[in-house]
């Protein structure tokens, strides 16, 4: 079965039924009460994100979160963390082309950054069903079947489980931020400490943001980078907009959802459009065929430090992602997927409007330099708190 389509109905069936893996047998413990009131400290120009109502904001949840995803103790056999393919130096990204699991299998697609990951109104690179970090971290934690990651299956959560009831820290925070309940330390609560953890990573502090700010200026190229950016002759910012850089964000003020997904052309191996069968894109979970090879905007913030780069790290550098947009689309010459993206006929018509020289790309790349937040990837309260 495709990995996609799979992936598609565990989450439709947890989205509705609401039942995670809890000891022995399935159960929907009651909604946690706040422990602590939260104040949003966002950047200027960012709006209060969607927080769902069962899983609301606390700094004691915040905490719990961090360290729980920093936890080698919440993988089956004790090796590897959420943080192991999320790394804040990395601007929580990995460095690899693709993710290796904690039993050495290795992912399908990139590991995504979680930097701004709560203005994503569907979460991974293709799953519109992935609509809430709550949904989607079912699937790192307990999906055996595709590439492990986490590994927590019917033989070892009993013992995951145990690893935490066992530690007094973590009893104390568990019950003092899911009150009430006769034991909280269960999989779904970890799963909503994890992302209330994860929706507090924000990130917009770089040295464009402070240019914006008129805190600083930039130089003569990155500006020149910055014009062609949000210009008509490269079209970046015709899908990486607004304040987090992508077509696929949302907030408080968000009135209809966007949802798009594109094709920029990376592949064509039968000349009429196909993506490698293991990694299709959107239309793995939606079968229209002009979904193929559609997939999800990523922010551009913090992007040179997120490489390599597309859904599946087979572009190196930004150096060769600029060639490949200019190419309007990439030529594999040889291998399996051998093909000429750039006739691939369920390609964006957008990615065939850029007009781009050498110099244009040298520019463009020292302005996606500028959206680094050095703050961000050093900040000492994402960090690791082991």
């Amino acid at each position: 079965m495709n990995r996609s389509i799979w992936i598609g109905g565990l989450v439709a069936i947890l989205g509705v039924g609401g039942w995670l893996w809890q000891g022995g047998r399935h159960a929907v413990p009651p909604a946690p009460e706040p422990a602590a009131a939260w104040t949003w400290q966002l950047p200027a120009g960012f709006p209060r994100p969607v927080v769902p109502a069962d899983n609301p904001m606390t700094e004691e949840g915040f905490q719990l979160g961090r360290r729980l995803f920093y936890d080698k103790r919440l993988s089956g056999n004790g090796t590897q963390a959420c943080a192991s393919c999320h790394i804040q130096r990395l601007a929580f990204t990995d460095g690899r082309a693709l993710p290796v699991g904690s039993t050495g299998d290795v992912g399908a697609r990139s590991a995504m950054s979680i930097a701004n990951v709560a203005y994503y109104p569907t979460l991974t690179w293709a799953n519109p069903s992935q609509t809430t970090l709550e949904i989607q971290a079912v699937v790192p934690m307990f999906v055996e079947n595709l590439a492990i990651e986490l590994g927590i299956n019917d033989e070892n959560k009993a013992e995951v489980l145990g690893r935490f009831r066992a530690d007094a820290d973590y009893r104390q925070r568990f019950a003092k931020v899911f009150p009430g309940q006769a034991e909280p330390i269960n999989f779904e609560n970890i799963i909503r400490a994890i992302s209330t953890f994860e929706r507090g990573v924000i990130s917009g502090n770089s040295r464009y943001d402070q240019a914006l700010a008129g805190k600083l200026s930039l130089s003569e190229r990155e500006e020149r980078g910055r014009a062609l950016f949000f210009g008509d002759k490269a079209r970046c910012s015709e899908c990486h907009r607004g304040y987090n850089f992508s077509d696929q964000t949302y907030d408080v003020t968000t009135r209809d959802v966007p949802r798009p997904f594109h094709n920029t052309g990376l592949y064509n191996v039968d000349g009429k459009g196909a993506y490698p069968d293991d990694n299709p894109g959107l239309i793995g979970v939606m079968p229209q065929p002009e979904n193929m090879g559609r997939f999800r905007t990523v922010s551009l913030r913090n992007i040179a430090l997120t490489g390599p780069y597309m859904h599946d790290g087979s572009i190196e550098t930004l150096e060769e992602v600029l060639d490949f947009y200019a190419a309007h689309g990439r030529n594999v010459t040889r291998g399996p997927f051998k093909g000429d993206g750039r006739r691939n006929p369920l390609k964006d018509p957008i990615i065939d409007k850029i007009r781009l020289d050498a110099r244009d790309k040298a520019d463009i790349i020292a302005f996606l330099k500028t959206l680094t937040d050095e703050e961000f990837v050093a900040n000492p309260r994402f960090a690791d708190p082991f």
